[in-house]
């Protein structure tokens, strides 16, 4: 077989979504198996629709997915003359012809066929009769009826070629072996391998990925979540986490394993192993997934990847070395990285709650209030430099009674303001002495 190599070809006419990300991961991940090459090129053919800032999102995106494209990337609309050529080869052997209708209707036979008109879009004679049957790499044999597709535009002008024409001379001056796309593609396939016949082009072999669905089965949209892939960035998932569950999308390696290295990936990939039945994008499944990745990594490089993400944590004085402790708090719990800024505040401002809050079971106010008490007593009596999680555990448990909560739930939330967060040791290492004794202070005067 000759050198494998596939292929994303985007258009910059919206965001990286992760339809699209998904079918660059399963082509990417299909060249590097068979080590092949792995091409980017950019659809921007059409002037009025493509935006530059969509072009940068698209690249932004797939190079924080790692998912990296080999040689320079290619634009079509610096390929114009390639177009051209072959869109003159074609009216020259009377395989195409000028119209004088609008490129979207679609005609069986167009009347302007025998006009010999000399301007207008350009269309694809379509004398087929046989089928046109393709062999799927997913789904089997394919087979269509040929005079359904009818005289099919491929261009607006010389110069400004359609999606299903200039997708066939791209792919072939490419040299681009096996073509995997979203099934929505399917329709196309059979105009493209005419096209291929009437050009003298090599069949790639196609392959059709199944939709990715929303939870409730619909296509998904961004009714289901973020629009685009740099959303995920901003909103504190892992590149590897989104990089894994994107390709559990439509695919399996035959086993229960759900968290898999890129390299490990890359070694069990298969197109034989891609379903025909639409993927369920469930956020909950990658919010596991991207939680096993955060604990994977160092409180340090969590702290460098919240910069990079535009999401800064603390304070601007705030001690790289005291942030880093934070987020280990934090980091056996964490779904996403943007949980942090909500689930830390109290340490960088004054917590804000209820005195109800402070109640552990049936106690009453009177009885917080000596509990409360006795907390600031032991902290009083520590010094600053015991003032440690070892240290201020084996104390206080030391004069905790039979039921623990009575001392620890009080002084807990009266350091933190939540319902819900790490134990009152670890915290108080952190906030220090002085602030820790400040915050049951302040509790107590909430009971007076």
């Amino acid at each position: 077989m000759s050198k494998i190599r596939t292929r994303i070809a985007p258009s910059p006419t919206g965001f990286l979504h992760v339809g699209t990300a998904r079918t660059a991961l399963f082509n990417y991940l299909f060249a590097k198996r068979n080590g092949g090459e792995f091409i980017l090129r950019i659809e921007d053919t059409d002037l009025e629709r493509s935006d530059k800032k969509y072009e940068k999102d698209i690249i932004d995106g797939l190079k924080w997915l790692e998912i990296e494209w080999d040689g320079e990337m290619a634009r079509q609309s610096e390929r114009l003359d390639v177009y051209e050529k072959h869109l003159k080869k074609l009216l020259d052997e009377n395989l195409a012809f000028y119209c004088s209708h609008p490129p979207s209707p679609q005609h069986l036979v167009c009347e302007d066929r025998g006009k010999n008109l000399e301007e207008g879009i350009i269309r694809f004679k379509n004398d087929a009769r046989n089928p046109v049957i393709f062999k799927d790499a997913i789904r089997g044999d394919l087979s269509f009826d040929p005079k359904l597709l009818g005289d099919f535009s491929l261009a607006k002008n010389p110069r400004t070629p359609l999606y299903n024409f200039a997708v066939v001379v791209d792919d072939e001056a490419m040299e681009i072996s096996h073509v995997i796309r979203g099934e929505d593609h399917i329709s196309n396939t059979p105009k493209q391998i005419l096209l291929q016949k009437a050009l003298g082009f090599k069949t790639p072999v196609y392959a059709h990925l199944p939709l990715i669905l929303g939870p409730d089965r619909s296509k998904l949209s961004k009714r289901h979540g973020a629009t685009s892939v740099i959303e995920y960035k901003e909103a504190g998932y892992l590149p590897e986490a989104l990089f894994n569950f994107m390709a559990l999308l439509g695919w399996n390696a035959g086993d229960d394993r759900e968290v898999y290295s890129k390299e490990e990936l890359i070694k069990a990939f298969s197109l034989e192993r891609v379903q025909k039945a639409g993927a369920i994008f469930d956020t909950a499944k990658l919010d596991w997934m991207n939680g096993e990745y955060i604990r994977e990594k160092s409180p340090r490089e969590l702290l460098a990847y919240l910069k990079d993400a535009g999401r800064p944590f603390g304070r601007p004085a705030s001690k790289s070395e005291d942030l880093e402790k934070i987020i280990a708090l934090e980091q056996p719990r964490l779904k996403k990285l943007s949980e942090l800024p909500e689930k830390t505040d109290y340490f960088f401002k004054e917590p804000e709650y209820d005195a109800v809050l402070l109640k552990w079971k049936n106690m009453d106010n009177n009885q917080i209030k000596i509990s409360s008490e006795l907390a600031k007593e032991i902290l009083q009596a520590v010094s600053d430099k015991d003032f440690t999680k070892a240290n201020l555990e084996k104390i206080f448990l030391e004069r905790a009674g039979k039921d623990r909560g009575e001392l620890l739930w009080p002084l807990r939330v009266a350091l933190t303001g939540k319902k819900a967060s790490p134990g009152p040791f670890e915290i108080m290492e952190i906030l220090e002495k002085e602030k820790a004794i400040s915050r049951v202070n302040s509790a107590l005067k909430m009971l007076k």
